[in-house]
Order: C-alpha cells, then structure tokens, then sequence
C-alpha cells in the first residue's frame, strides 16, 4: 500500500495508546495477535473460512514485507495459524520485499492467489489446495502495466466470467480466461471511479448488485464502497462503511458472507509496540459484523469495536486442537518447524485464549504435546478469565530438547457447559517451552 507520514496531536496520540493497552487485557480485536497482519482476503470455502493476509516483520519501519500467511476459522473468532503459505520468493521474477495485499479464489477444484509486488506487477500462484502449496504457472507477471498496479482483487460472476480489479490510485480490471491465469481483450481503466477511492479494492456480487469496497483517500484512510447493476460499473459512490481514523493509517477491506452473517474485515495499529506520528507499518488484521439494507447499501460502522464479534459455533475440547489456534493471547509468538506450527516464545504470564469451548460431557483428563529443555514451566488451566476457576494443572516435564514433542497429562476438574478456555502459563522463560496441540478426554 501507498502510504505517506502524518503528524497526530499528543491527544489523539495517547488516546491510541490507551486503546492498545485496553487490547492487550481483554478484547477480541484484533483477531490475529501472535504476528503483525494486514490487508485481510477472507475466503468461504465449505465450511471454513480461510484469511490470507499480508505480513508486516516485526522490525518493519515501513513496508518490510516478504510473505502470505494463511489462517482458518469456522467460528470466527478462534483463528488457527497455518504460518506462510506463499512468499516473493514463489516467485523467479521477484524481489525479496514487496508482498503486498493478495487475493486467493477456488475454480473447478483449484485455488488461484493473486499477488501483487511492488513495483512488478501482480503475479498468479496456483494449488491444488487452499493450504498450498502455490506455485507459479507463468514465470512471469500476470499484470504488468504501471507503478499502479497493486492490490488485485477477484470475483466470478455467475455466468461464469471471473473479473480482476485491481488498482492505485486509479481503478482498473480484466476479465479472466477460464484458467484464471490469462486474460481476454485489453485492460480497462474505470471511468467512473469513485472521488474518494485509493486503494485496497474489494470487488463481489452479493444478489443482484455488484460492490467495489475500497480504502479512501490517504491519509489516514477510511472505507468506502460504490455500488453498480454490472459487474464493469458504472460505479456509483454510496458512502462509507467506515471513516478514517488515526488509529489506522492506512486500510484494506475484506467482505464475505458465513453462517448467515455479513462481515468486514480490515486492520489497526492496535498492537504495535511501535506506535508512533509516523505509524510505523506494524499492523493488525480486525473484524465486525456489517450490515445491509433492505435496498443493498450497507450500514457504517464506528471503528474497530474491542469486542470483535459473537462466535457462530463452539469449538469441540475432545479432538485434537493445534495450540496456535487462538481467540486471543498475550506475549507469545507462533513459529513453524520442519512439519506442523506450535506456539512458542512463552514467558511467565503469557496466556492463550481459546473461545467457546463445549464440555458437554465433562472432562476427566487434559493432554498437551511439549517440548521443554529447561526449568519446570507448568500450564495453568482456567475458565473464563486468565484468574477463573482452575481446571487443572500441568507440570510440564523437560524433554530434554525443544525438538522433541512429548504428550504429557494432568487430572481435571469435571467441568460442564461452554465456556473460554484460558492456557495461562507460569515459571517458563528463555523460550525453554513450546506448545503444538491439546485435547480433553472424558
């Protein structure tokens, strides 16, 4: 994204630093908290809900950004980390820096990701599956048109025909061949785009009506959206679905429909240690429940709510649940090894938050696969709240290396009912514990 510094009043300033610190207790937004995320692309696919997103590193102080990241949900508010899924070097063409906003969409059993890098073109990788992995099908850029072609967006009309919009800061598309990976007849600048649009497009049919969401005018970037009966406009600006806030500079929509809600998807600043005039491009992907009405415009949303959303299904304590599947969490991080992702870089106090747990049938027996190579890290198990009733108690023992998983047991208190599932833990330091997966048994 196209960026440029802002000067924020002390006030405005430190009311951001309260809203972080307001974060870091209790609420649900952002929903990725484990790795800076932005420029969320939400796709519905059967029953789960897969988000890619772009990745800020963690020293970034601008756009220092190498890779996709993946992470799934089919409750929307417990999201499971599946690490990278893509990177600029899936392509040969390609710089290290410069993975910007992508796009990922399934055709006849395929999953096509379109990325785009700076100042290169947009790229297409293609799977078999929406975990990748993705490879690159052409060698070379799909679109390679001008210092604008950033931040592609993609739908498939119900005729059939798949468009790809695209754009900053004007708004152009194609239409895509059947492959999905070429495109018939010229690219088109839009006439009609809309005052306000920068960025960041968003492009789907929801009925009879076609929607383009977008980020507005920079800076600090708010959202708005256009509506039109075609699917190549004329766009007709129809107002906001959320204002510009300092609290995020810059903006990027994302908008799908699941389980009977609509929701918007787009990021802060909210957890950026680095918080500053300058916003240093560490950001967090967030989301809130929209709204239509009955004549297809869209209700505004305030800014990021705290609360996020309502889960629209509980999450099952008797299988076999990864431990970088998160509702919320403070201070750890998640990596991957040569197989599977697990939690790691744990400090005494750190917790994880899983949301929504059903112990319809009680508990006898918590399991956890760890790995600890010093100290006696122990796993607090509450509910509710990180100081909530104590389930149980695990005493991890050393394994002797960080690479050798063992599951280890601890009692539990015979618990019923729904409720947050806390994993707090206590004396572990110097990333002496990693964490892979839980289950409860009966």
């Amino acid at each position: 994204m196209q960026l440029k510094n802002m000067k924020i009043a002390p006030g405005i300033l430190f009311l951001c630093l309260l809203v972080a610190a307001a974060f870091r207790g209790n609420a649900q937004n952002p929903i990725i908290q484990t790795k800076f995320t932005a420029d969320p692309a939400p796709l519905v696919y059967r029953d789960t809900v897969f988000l890619y997103t772009s990745h800020d590193e963690d020293d970034a102080k601008g756009f220092k950004m190498f890779n996709w990241l993946l992470y799934t949900s089919t409750d929307m508010v417990n999201w499971t980390d599946h690490g990278k899924v893509a990177s600029t070097k899936s392509f040969s063409w390609a710089p290290q820096n410069g993975a910007w906003a992508p796009q990922c969409i399934e055709r006849n059993g395929k999953f096509y990701l379109y990325c785009p890098i700076h100042v290169k073109g947009i790229g297409v990788l293609v799977s078999d599956s929406p975990y990748g992995p993705f490879t690159d099908p052409l060698g070379k850029p799909l679109i390679q048109n001008s210092i604008d072609d950033i931040d592609p967006t993609v739908h498939i009309d119900d005729d059939g025909q798949a468009y790809l919009y695209w754009g900053n800061p004007s708004l152009y598309y194609v239409k895509l061949n059947e492959d999905m990976i070429s495109y018939a007849g010229d690219i088109v600048k839009s006439p009609t785009k809309p005052a306000n649009y920068q960025e960041g497009p968003w492009f789907y049919k929801r009925k009879d009506k076609y929607y383009v969401a977008y980020a507005s005018t920079c800076c600090p970037e708010g959202i708005g959206y256009s509506m039109s009966t075609s699917p190549t406009g004329p766009w007709n600006y129809t107002g906001m679905l959320m204002d510009s806030d300092p609290r995020s500079n810059g903006n990027h929509p994302g908008i799908i429909d699941y389980k009977g809600n609509s929701y918007l998807f787009g990021f802060n600043y909210a957890i950026s240690k680095a918080l500053s005039p300058t916003h240093t491009e560490r950001r967090s992907v967030c989301v809130d429940k929209l709204t239509y009405n009955g004549d297809g415009t869209i209700q505004k949303l305030p800014f990021w709510s705290d609360a996020g959303v309502d889960r629209v299904a509980t999450l099952n304590p008797y299988k076999r649940t990864e431990a970088e599947t998160i509702a919320s969490s403070q201070g750890l991080k998640t990596d991957k090894g040569p197989n599977e992702m697990y939690v790691t870089n744990i400090d005494s106090g750190d917790y994880i938050k899983v949301r929504g747990v059903n112990f319809e049938k009680g508990a006898k027996e918590f399991l956890a696969s760890v790995a600890s190579n010093a100290g006696n890290p122990v796993i607090e198990l509450h509910l509710d709240s990180p100081t909530g009733t104590l389930l149980g108690t695990l005493k991890v023992k050393s394994t002797e290396s960080l690479e050798n998983w063992v599951v280890q047991s601890c009692k539990v208190g015979r618990q019923g009912g729904i409720h947050d599932v806390y994993f707090v833990f206590k004396a572990a330091s110097n990333n002496a514990l990693r964490f892979d997966w839980w289950q409860f048994n009966r």
